[in-house]
C-alpha cells in the first residue's frame, strides 16, 4: 500500500473541467450536423414546402380560433360606432 493520501477533491476536479466541456462539445456536433442536414436535404425541403404550408392551413385554422370571430356578435350589444341601439337605450 501507498503511504500517499487520497483526495477526492482532486479527481472531482478533473472530471468538473472534463463534464464542463461536454455541453459546448455536444452543441458543436449538433450544429455541424444541423449544417451537413440542411445542405444535404435542402432540394427535399424546398419541394415539399409549398405542401407543407397547405397542410398548416387547417391546423392555424383549428388552432387560432376559426375565422376571427365573425357571427359571434351578442344579441343586444352592438359595436362601437354603430348606429344601431342598444338595450339600454331602447324605451
Amino acid at each position: 500500500m501507498s503511504n500517499r493520501r487520497f483526495r477526492p477533491d482532486a479527481v472531482r476536479g478533473a472530471r468538473g473541467q472534463r463534464g464542463a466541456a461536454l455541453p459546448w462539445v455536444f452543441f458543436g456536433f449538433v450544429a455541424v450536423a444541423a449544417f451537413f442536414f440542411s445542405t444535404e436535404h435542402r432540394a427535399h425541403l424546398m419541394g415539399a414546402l409549398p405542401f407543407i404550408l397547405l397542410l398548416l392551413c387547417p391546423l392555424l385554422h383549428v388552432f387560432h380560433g376559426g375565422h376571427g370571430g365573425h357571427g359571434r356578435q351578442r344579441h343586444g350589444s352592438a359595436e362601437p360606432g354603430s348606429a344601431e341601439p342598444t338595450t339600454k337605450d331602447r324605451p
